[in-house]
């Protein structure tokens, strides 16, 4: 049986959905591609056309985003497990934080969507989606 994969989305790719008018979430792609000297991750934003369709697929929200999501090839992991994953494929000492897995799911979920929730508060919010630079284009959906 042959599997159905989000629009775009092949079934090797690791995908990481997330809010472009985020202060926040613009400095966590910005560390992604510092840090994922390996190329393992691709960036899509949420209010993109691309980014958009996949949240459709996976039937999330299209107007407001409360979650990073990871997609790897049909799935979407999202809050916690999805920095996790990340995380852990990155270079030294990136992995360390899976230690946090020994806490439950819950309490990570929570921590998680406290800062999630607050995030335009915390760090600010752009008025508009902030483009790639020209070298970092090849990292972008």
């Amino acid at each position: 049986m042959e599997k159905n994969y989000p629009p775009g989305v092949k079934p090797d790719d690791q995908i990481i959905l997330f809010d472009a008018v985020c202060k926040l979430c613009n400095r966590w792609s910005r560390f992604i591609i510092r840090f994922d000297t390996a190329h393992r991750f691709k960036l899509c934003s949420v209010q993109s056309p691309q980014g958009q369709a996949i949240l459709q697929w996976f039937d999330y929200p299209l107007d407001h985003f409360e979650t990073m999501l990871l997609i790897r090839g049909d799935q979407a992991i999202s809050k916690g497990d999805a920095f996790l994953t990340i995380v852990q494929q990155l270079p030294f000492p990136w992995p360390l934080f899976g230690i946090t897995r020994v806490f439950p799911r819950r309490i990570r979920d929570w921590c998680y969507d406290r800062v999630a929730l607050n995030r335009y508060k915390l760090f600010g919010k752009y008025d508009v989606c902030v483009l790639p630079t020209v070298d970092h284009e090849q990292r972008f959906l």
